[in-house]
């Protein structure tokens, strides 16, 4: 089943719950606005090549479109609509004055050159703005898989130089120096273990006493191991996509383990050289190499899942033993993955609140870039604690109202109850519907 179509199911199944009309499905079913185009871009050795490129807005009835671009090879038109669509429900969650935006490049980032992926970051820019798409008030864009701050940067020069003025507020993610936000390069991790304490707190826990795996040490996973460990949950075992390590007998050192990645560009390479392993340096070190689908299946209180999409599927859905699963990455659950989760009484803290922490700190820069104002980290942070609570909070209250005995209802589910009850009232409001 396509992306589009596990979203169409999901929105569809939230739907029947709150026996929403079927004209205002209909409209959350349907982009606003689908932009597609082939970009044209130079290589290095004077060849043009053109590649295909998305820019799909969701619904604006809560604000500006909002949402990450991405550069992908499987970046194609069915991903990014249900990256969009799902955004337009995250926003809502997090109770953002925005709406859903999603954009992507079809093209392999890692064959490029700096100077190819500067171009071609100027060339989807300038035909988004040529076109109408891209704008302070219209659609903010950010960094998704495989874009930075840096491509953010030439991106906004583009749309600048066209413009013929300064609007740092069309695009988040940036560097601090065009106007980037503090804090916002650890959000998205600093939201989830928000989430997850408030989690915690419903189920009578302490961070000392819960045992934390990591599938995937990105920016994502990394400032989550760091910021997690020092609000004292015990991150037991990390990964990346070579392997992944296990802690024995103690929580694990996440300076160490950066360093680890640092130096040996992976987890395991400080340990492990293809299939040679130093296991006397595992000793003294109380670490142990296993693989990614052992770190998948460990039994542990939680299973962070920081990587990619899919990760857990309807083959291995079966074998996790976490009692709780975190989902920082978007869409790392199939739906065929949930439903056997559901079955089996593990909690999904799903994306669309849990990784909702990066929005809500582009959305601060926003503000800030268009009041002129700075703020500080700390005033950030307090600021994000607030929005990721209320959230948690008001996640709970549509969970306990909808729960009925016999009936099968996750955080998922409620979630996206959440999000169309909030874009449905926008819409009312506006006469849309």
């Amino acid at each position: 089943m396509k992306p589009f179509q596990n979203f169409l199911k999901n929105l569809r199944r939230a739907s029947k719950i709150i026996d929403l009309p079927d004209e205002i499905l209909k409209k959350l079913e349907t982009p606003e606005n689908i932009f597609e185009t082939e970009i044209e871009f130079k290589t290095d050795d004077g060849k043009t090549k053109k590649i295909p490129a998305y820019r799909v807005q969701h619904n604006s009835a809560r604000g500006p479109f909002k949402g990450g671009v991405r550069f992908h090879p499987d970046a194609d038109l069915d991903e990014v609509k249900t990256l969009a669509s799902l955004m337009s429900l995250k926003c809502a969650v997090a109770n953002l004055p925005l709406g859903g935006g999603k954009g992507g490049v079809q093209i392999d980032p890692k064959t490029l050159s700096r100077a190819e992926l500067e171009r071609i970051s100027r060339a989807f820019f300038r035909a988004g703005t040529e076109a109408g798409i891209f704008g302070i008030a219209r659609d903010i864009p950010a960094p998704d898989v495989y874009t930075n701050p840096q491509i953010m940067a030439w991106m906004l020069d583009e749309h600048e130089k066209i413009l013929g003025e300064k609007s740092p507020g069309a695009i988040t993610g940036k560097p601090l120096e065009l106007g980037g936000s503090l804090g916002r390069m650890y959000s998205t991790s600093h939201g989830g273990v928000i989430v997850l304490e408030e989690f915690l707190k419903k189920c009578g826990k302490k961070p000392s006493e819960t045992t934390v795996a990591i599938q995937g040490f990105g920016n994502a996973g990394a400032f989550f191991a760091e910021i997690a460990s020092k609000r004292g949950f015990r991150v037991v075992a990390v990964s990346d996509s070579q392997g992944a390590i296990f802690c024995d007998g103690e929580s694990c050192q996440i300076p160490k383990i950066r360093e680890y990645k640092r130096r040996f560009g992976s987890l395991r390479g400080n340990f492990c050289q293809g299939d040679t392993c130093d296991f006397e340096k595992m000793r003294r070190e109380r670490v142990r190499v296993i693989s990614n689908d052992e770190l998948l299946e460990l039994d542990v209180d939680i299973l962070v899942l920081a990587a990619l999409d899919g990760a857990i599927h309807e083959k291995n859905a079966g074998k996790i033993r976490a009692r709780t699963i975190l989902e920082l990455a978007n869409g790392p659950i199939t739906p065929e993955a949930d439903e056997i989760l559901e079955n089996r009484d593990i909690t999904v803290l799903p994306d669309i609140l849990a990784n909702a922490g990066g929005v809500t700190v582009s959305y601060f820069e926003w503000v800030q870039n268009r009041s002129g104002d700075i703020w500080e980290e700390d005033f950030v942070n307090a600021k994000l604690e607030k929005v990721m609570k209320n959230a948690f909070s008001d996640l709970l209250k549509i969970y306990k109202k909808h729960k009925k005995p016999g009936q099968k209802l996750n955080f998922r589910i409620a979630a996206i109850i959440l999000g169309i009850e909030r874009i449905t009232n926008a819409m009312q409001l506006r006469g849309w519907i």
